[in-house]
């Protein structure tokens, strides 16, 4: 089969096939409303997807749970230590590996993009890239369960209802009686099942969930203030990165001495949070072996003669860091086993 062709795209467009052209190419003089809308159509028919030669021992990586946001994910220590090791496994095999900016995932024609496999990370709901990579059929392997996984699909990914439960009873077991979540700013996986495992546990417990949303833009934790002034909480677990910090800069305001006052755990994979005074446990999710394995699973793939990888997840085991910061301080003469 020959594939969808200019005038197929212009037509469903209800375009000219100089205005295809122009917004394929990025070129002319458009608004970028039909720019966008254009190439949403030509990704729908599969435009391109018979024409664009694979790359040659080329894998493609994108980031889009927030694309077409300006972010610099390799700023995130999670992100910039799974892609350095996704980068060193692919080079290992022969594979070039290109790492797309966030700001592609609503811009880039992905329909021309040449790659011969692409690994997404943290893809969210209805995702803009995953649809255009499908429509061209080029093998992904995913860091994070889709959405709406197909049959075939896979992914690498943690246990995270297993792993906030343990959060969440290690937080208890420490005396925490009123924990609240940071979290709810994502689409992806990570966060919907973190969040609804912490909503189930509250529920089990007889208590109304304590959620606040993280803002990555929220440096001094000021979205805590209404609940650490009301002294309405006693721990909390930040699934996202910064949001230690902010709970550290936030409680410092309210006079909130950690942990006497507020137990804290902050899924990261920052070392500097073990440095912290005190020292912040914290829950990693092991990117550099996610980064491995996801591909490897690719580039098995790829390959004619290599098994190919299970369809479903591949698991690997989170890590829960217990310090100080979510443990309540010994008295005078006796410490706890692995106090730091």
């Amino acid at each position: 089969m020959s594939g969808p062709t200019l005038a197929d795209v212009a037509r469903a467009a209800e375009v000219s096939t100089a205005t295809v052209s122009h917004a394929l190419n990025g070129t002319g003089r458009l608004a970028e409303s039909t720019r966008r809308r254009v190439r949403e159509v030509a990704t729908t028919l599969g435009y391109g997807s018979q024409r664009i030669p694979r790359a040659g021992k080329t894998l493609g990586v994108a980031v889009t749970t927030y694309a077409g946001s300006s972010w610099n994910f390799l700023e995130i220590p999670y992100f910039a230590r799974l892609l350095t090791t996704a980068a060193a496994t692919a080079h290992a095999h022969g594979y070039a590996l290109t790492i797309l900016p966030a700001t592609c995932g609503a811009e880039t024609p992905w329909h021309t993009l040449a790659v011969d496999g692409m690994l997404l990370l943290d893809s969210p709901t209805d995702d803009p890239v995953l649809r255009a990579l499908r429509a061209r059929g080029i093998p992904l392997v995913f860091d994070g369960r889709p959405v709406d996984p197909r049959p075939g699909d896979v992914w690498v990914d943690n246990d995270h209802t297993a792993t906030t439960r343990e959060v969440l009873g290690h937080l208890a077991a420490s005396g925490a009686r009123r924990i609240a979540l940071h979290a709810g700013y994502g689409d992806e996986h990570y966060t919907r099942v973190v969040t609804r495992t912490y909503e189930q546990w509250c529920h089990e417990r007889g208590q109304a969930p304590l959620l606040l949303t993280f803002d990555p833009y929220d440096a001094p934790g000021h979205g805590f203030d209404a609940l650490f002034a009301a002294r309405a909480c006693d721990a909390v677990y930040a699934v996202y990165d910064p949001g230690g910090r902010q709970v550290l800069a936030a409680a410092a305001r309210h006079g909130l001495r950690i942990p006497d006052d507020l137990l804290l755990v902050c899924a990261s994979e920052d070392r500097a949070y073990a440095d912290n005074d005190p020292p912040v446990s914290t829950v990693t999710l092991h990117p550099e072996t996610i980064g491995e394995t996801a591909v490897t699973a690719l580039i098995s793939r790829l390959s004619p003669t290599a098994p190919p990888p299970s369809p479903g997840a591949l698991a690997v085991p989170a890590t829960l860091h217990p310090r100080r910061s979510s443990r309540r301080r010994a008295r005078p003469g006796r410490t706890r086993p692995g106090d730091r």
